[in-house]
C-alpha cells in the first residue's frame, strides 16, 4: 500500500501555544483517493516539535507497513533522515557533533519507532509557497494552535522548562 503524507507545525510564539497538521492521501485499487486529516494543539511548545507531532500522529495512524512518501516544510525534520543526522545522534548516544543532547529527543524516538515498519521517502517542500496540501495542513496546524479550548499539555516540554 503506497501512502502519501502531507505534513506542518506551527507555534504561536517560539515557545507558545501550538499545533500540527496531517494529511494522509491513498489510493485504492479501483483508483478511489482516501483522504485523512489530523491536527492537535498544545498550549505551550514549540515550532519544532510540531513538525515532528505531525509526521508522527500520521505514522501512528498507519495500521500496515506501507511505501510511504512524506513531505514537509521543515528542513528540521526531512534532513534529519536525508542528511542521516538520526544516524550520528544514535551513534553518538542521542549527541549533537558538537557533544550537546539533541532536542526533542522524546519525539524522535517516538518518531523512529513510528516508521520501523515502513518504507520511506522524504521530501522538502517549501513552505507558503502554495502547495494545495501544505497549504491545507498549515491551516490545520494554525487552526489547532488557534483553539485553546482544545489544547493538550505538552508534558516533556513543560517539565524540560522548569
Amino acid at each position: 500500500m503506497k501512502v502519501t503524507i502531507y505534513t506542518d507545525g506551527s507555534a504561536r510564539g517560539n515557545p507558545g501555544p501550538g499545533g500540527y497538521g496531517a494529511l494522509l492521501k491513498y489510493t485504492d485499487p479501483t483508483g478511489h483517493v482516501h483522504t485523512l486529516e489530523l491536527s492537535g494543539g498544545y498550549r505551550r511548545t514549540t515550532n519544532n516539535r510540531m513538525e515532528l507531532l505531525g509526521v508522527i500522529s500520521a505514522f501512528e495512524a498507519l495500521n500496515r507497513p506501507c511505501t510511504v512518501d512524506v513531505h514537509s516544510d521543515s528542513q528540521y525534520v526531512v534532513n534529519a533522515f536525508t542528511q542521516r543526522w538520526i544516524a550520528g545522534w544514535l551513534k553518538r548516544g542521542w549527541k549533537t557533533s558538537q557533544k550537546e543532547p539533541v532536542k526533542n529527543v522524546d519525539l524522535w524516538k517516538r518518531l523512529l519507532a513510528a516508521v520501523e515498519p515502513h518504507s520511506v521517502s522524504w521530501h522538502w517542500v517549501k513552505g507558503h509557497a502554495g502547495h494545495p496540501e501544505n497549504e491545507r495542513c498549515d491551516a490545520l496546524a494554525t487552526a489547532a494552535a488557534d483553539n485553546k479550548a482544545a489544547h493538550l499539555v505538552d508534558k516533556a516540554f513543560e517539565a524540560s522548562e522548569r
